[in-house]
């Protein structure tokens, strides 16, 4: 893939320097805000769309966790996605953003039967996770037909990957029907020879952490399996939903490992896949959102402790909760700027980057060489366009930042759109029972 690191750090720098213009960023009124670049957005849908091949089926879903902000999956739903839900929460949050029912996928693995019962009489896809699961919905349908497509979700037992957390197709994850494990391939292929309504596999591997090769080797095991259905049964598999999960690499700007590769190596491994049989479904969400967005926060004060250089910033557990409590696994690239936006010169110094919350560990960063921040800089969290701000966490009930989308003109003309406003201490009050 081409690098992109000027031109992306100097579309970072123009937007930064025009928020801090426009107010968006301002000492004591708006000292965090969280950005995502909806041009950025657009061409990532572009590059999935394209790595697929024309001549399959293919119904492109974004998992709303990554980022769940209604104005947010309405763009996306403009540029052509789907929708993969994974709470009732999510469901709403597509229905509200004008997703179609039949292009909206229900993952939960906790579905209740309101929710089971809801899902289907709009025509929802459905994807159970259990035996137990597939008995409720038969249940649901005994009172009346449904148009949603149904599957059952395999977990197809391939292993971990870097991150134990976000592996969900390990021998014993929560997710899915263990295919391995005593007597479950029987029971399936019972569970598909019984309910002509069962049409659909579903697999999903993991997440960040889960190399495309592992990825592809689950997706492999699931397309098996609906062969052995078709084989076994006489029952025609009519689709496969392949998850998500593709990787992001965090080190840079550069996008890779990307769709296309990944489309490449699923033809490599599994071309039955793209034989025309099966129709597919995606649930991609981190791969498209997270180098789409950063979150920017003000320095309020700056000491040592120690010897130790510590800046005290707006950002920290409430808006990067996983680099904070994990950060091996989610280290995050910071810049640092000055107030104005632009970008901070002066030799590198060891620093600790903290965040606002009561407790020791809310740092972003540990001894990370930046030049030497002060009160009234600026520093940018990048790569956070998926999850981190649009997902918060509510320690110390500190305010949920403003998000805002961004767009570049012809002529470099920046157009901030509001996609989440600021929470006001009176939102917070409202929302904790005061």
């Amino acid at each position: 893939m081409t690098n992109v690191n000027t031109s992306a750090a100097g579309r970072r720098e123009r937007v930064l320097r025009a928020a801090v213009r426009q107010g968006l960023l301002a000492p004591d009124r708006a000292v965090l805000a969280a950005f995502v670049d909806l041009d950025g957005v657009a061409a990532s849908v572009r590059a999935l769309h394209a790595a697929f091949p024309g001549a399959v089926s293919v119904l492109h879903t974004f998992a709303a966790k990554a980022n769940c902000l209604v104005p947010v999956l309405r763009e996306l739903r403009a540029l052509g996605m789907g929708c993969e839900a994974a709470s009732a929460g999510e469901l709403a949050q597509a229905l509200a953003a004008g997703f179609a029912p039949d292009r909206i996928v229900f993952d939960s693995p906790a579905k209740t039967r309101p929710e089971l019962a809801r899902a289907l009489e709009l025509g929802v896809a459905v994807n159970a996770d259990s035996f137990e699961e597939l008995d409720r919905i038969d249940a649901v349908l005994a009172r009346g037909p449904s148009s949603s497509r149904i599957g059952v979700r395999l977990n197809p037992q391939v292993g971990g990957g870097r991150i134990a957390a976000m592996s969900t197709a390990t021998a014993t994850s929560k997710f899915g029907v263990a295919l391995d494990d005593d007597g479950n391939r029987r029971r399936l292929l019972d569970a598909f020879r019984a309910r002509p309504w069962l049409t659909w596999v579903h697999t999903h591997v993991g997440s960040q952490g889960c190399p495309p090769e592992l990825l592809a080797e689950g997706v492999a095991r699931a397309v098996a399996f609906a062969d052995e259905v078709g084989r076994t049964t006489g029952r025609r598999v009519s689709g496969i939903d392949i998850g998500g999960g593709l990787p992001v690499d965090f080190r840079g700007d550069d996008t890779g490992p990307g769709f296309d590769a990944y489309a490449r190596r699923l033809q490599e491994r599994v071309p039955r896949l793209f034989g025309g049989e099966y129709r597919v479904v995606t649930e991609f969400g981190r791969s498209l959102l997270a180098k789409n967005g950063f979150t920017a926060a003000l320095v309020e004060y700056a000491k040592t402790s120690g010897g130790r250089s510590v800046a005290i910033t707006h950002a920290g557990a409430q808006v990067a909760a996983r680099t904070v409590f994990m950060p091996s696994d989610w280290p995050l690239r910071i810049t640092a700027h000055n107030p104005d936006g632009s970008p901070k010169a002066g030799e590198p110094v060891r620093q600790d980057i903290a965040g606002p919350c009561c407790f020791a560990g809310d740092l972003l960063a540990r001894d990370r060489p930046l030049p030497l921040l002060a009160p009234g800089d600026i520093v940018c969290l990048l790569d956070t366009g998926a999850y981190y701000s649009s997902t918060p966490f509510h320690y110390n009930s500190l305010p949920d930042p403003a998000v805002h989308g961004v767009r570049v003109g012809p002529a470099g003309d920046i157009a901030f759109e509001p996609l989440r406003r600021a929470e006001t201490l009176e939102d917070v009050l409202a929302r904790t029972g005061g």
